[in-house]
């Protein structure tokens, strides 16, 4: 598959993924790395050899997730466009299954963004919406502000269910020091998805 110098460009760059063969829009301008990035500041001697640039979710509604982690989290949609699968390298809906692909990032250019997915034609069958976690489920973990509001936005949000209130948690430190406090609550998000919104406090 021919692609534009720019699209070749941006793939290469990592702005943009193609999904099986899908046809890369033009992308937005990725948002600049935050102080502390992944690229700035790790050295390059102690780097791992790998990083985790994404984590896609396959949604149902499109709107009510980007209600979730755009609304309620503040995460900045840099990508959208729609796609045609294979079903085969992802296996996931049929050959030619034209799915809306859209990309959030938070404040690194380069790791912890979120994708969602939509299939459009053909849709997915409604799937049994997930009350219990178990082998092979997805734990998201997030650090925000003010949990205790972003959390009752949450519960807000058609599809959103609320598995953990706003608490006070405590953790071992790495070192002996004192104690690591986090402000946290737990939900599911509108696909069933368990997302652990947190505060670091120290």
């Amino acid at each position: 598959m021919k692609y534009s110098v720019v699209a070749m460009a941006a793939l290469l760059a990592g702005c943009v993924s193609v999904v099986d063969g899908g046809t890369p829009g033009p992308p937005s301008p990725p948002a600049p790395a935050a102080p502390g990035s992944s690229l700035s500041s790790v050295d390059t001697s102690t780097r791992a050899p790998t990083d985790i640039r994404r984590t896609t979710l396959i949604v149902r509604d499109m709107g009510r997730s980007l209600a979730f982690w755009q609304g309620v989290l503040g995460m900045k949609m840099n990508y959208d466009t729609e796609v045609k699968l294979s079903g085969v390298a992802l296996p996931v809906g049929s050959p030619g299954t034209r799915a809306r692909l859209v990309l959030l990032n938070a404040n690194d250019a380069f790791i912890g963004w979120i994708g969602l997915m939509e299939l459009i034609e053909p849709e997915l069958p409604e799937p049994d919406y997930p009350r219990r976690l178990g082998v092979g489920s997805t734990v998201i973990v997030v650090n925000t502000d003010d949990v205790p509001a972003r959390c009752a936005a949450a519960a807000r949000v058609p599809g959103v269910t609320v598995t953990g209130e706003p608490r006070l948690q405590t953790y071992p430190s790495r070192d002996g020091g004192p104690d690591i406090r986090v402000m946290g609550c737990n939900v599911l998000d509108p696909d069933g998805i368990a997302v652990e919104i947190n505060q670091l406090l120290n």
